[in-house]
């Protein structure tokens, strides 16, 4: 009778770590088929290449994690994600996107891998990390924040910025009001006798109450020579007014690439829910490039269109079309395209 109490007690015990303490695997599987046209400037002459291709992430790059959590009572948890991207048409590792090294596919977490705690304080996260500024870098993009979207190939700061920096520390607040904020600091721990080390600075600001969002963000990354930072602003905003959602938004960028220069960028467009399972979006974006003196301007602009049809809650298919084109000074335009249809799972 005494060994019968001891195991009831074990198994209660086990169930009450259980239900405070949890680890789960997910991840999103996302591949597109379709076709492709850059052109490439050959002497005075616009080159144009199309490519048919299956490729993947055309909305959400594929990836796998592990992420948990343990109840520490009062409100305290500890928290931690491991995650790694990969190509689902060809099966091979994401590589590691870090502003402080080269691009590495031996990395085993290339996309995050943080622990942290959160609480009625908000939370904060110490590790690999995604910035700030990339938290609302993408909210309002029209054609679902994908391949499709308008800016894409349009908007030098979607791929000028880094997204998930490592040695990074990371503190969001608690929303007051429908208002929040979030800060980010990743140490380049690259410092020499010559040259100082390099850092990632990032902020944002948002609100969201009922239809309306809105967001600020700002983002630094130091090189080894500070007076070629890049400096990147976003500004986001949207409407829900319940048959159409309205998006916008603007980017400012400074010394892209650590090249002295500027860009100016802004995109507008609509996500129209057709019914529970289809919705439709696009939009237009526009970018202008100043170079250093002596230099013409670059001015692209970018439209799309695009449909997303809900298969479960888990599972749904896209499709789409988006068209660039670059413009500058006794120089042949510029164009590309993209076609494409893809499905998209998430586990």
């Amino acid at each position: 009778m005494k060994k019968s109490f001891i195991a009831l007690a074990v198994l209660a015990a086990s169930g009450v770590a259980s239900a405070q303490s949890s680890v789960t695997l997910y991840g999103i599987v996302d591949v597109w088929f379709g076709s492709t046209k850059t052109d490439t400037l050959v002497g005075n002459q616009a080159v144009g290449t199309r490519q048919t291709k299956v490729d993947s992430g055309g909305v959400d790059e594929s990836r796998f994690g592990l992420k948990g959590s343990e109840d520490l009572g009062g409100g305290l948890k500890a928290n931690f994600v491991l995650e790694q991207g990969f190509s689902l048409d060809t099966g091979t590792a994401g590589a590691s996107n870090d502003y402080f090294g080269t691009k590495s596919a031996a990395t085993t977490f290339s996309r995050q891998a943080y622990v942290g705690f959160s609480g009625g304080f908000g939370e904060a996260k110490i590790g690999k990390i995604a910035t700030a500024y990339d938290d609302i870098s993408g909210v309002t993009r029209p054609a679902f924040n994908s391949a499709l979207s308008p800016d894409s190939n349009v908007w030098v700061s979607h791929s000028a910025y880094t997204w998930n920096p490592s040695n990074t520390l990371y503190y969001v607040t608690p929303s007051m009001s429908g208002f929040s904020a979030a800060a980010s600091y990743s140490f380049g721990e690259n410092k020499t006798a010559a040259n100082d080390a390099g850092a990632v600075i990032s902020a944002n600001v948002t609100y969201t109450a009922g239809p309306v969002y809105a967001g600020l963000a700002y983002q630094v990354q130091e090189s080894t020579h500070n007076d070629l930072a890049a400096e990147f602003t976003r500004l986001n905003g949207s409407y829900d007014f319940g048959v159409a959602k309205l998006l916008a938004g603007y980017g400012h960028v400074k010394n892209p690439g650590s090249v002295t220069g500027k860009v100016d960028e802004y995109e507008i467009g609509v996500d129209f829910p057709v019914s529970s399972a289809l919705t439709l979006s696009g939009g237009y974006a526009h970018s202008k490039t100043t170079e250093v003196a002596g230099s013409s301007d670059t001015k692209r602009d970018g439209y799309s269109l695009a449909a997303s049809y809900a298969l479960s809650k888990r599972t749904y298919l896209y499709g789409g079309v988006q068209a660039s084109k670059q413009k500058q000074d006794n120089m042949p335009d510029v164009k590309g395209d993209l076609y494409a249809v893809g499905i998209h799972h998430v586990f």
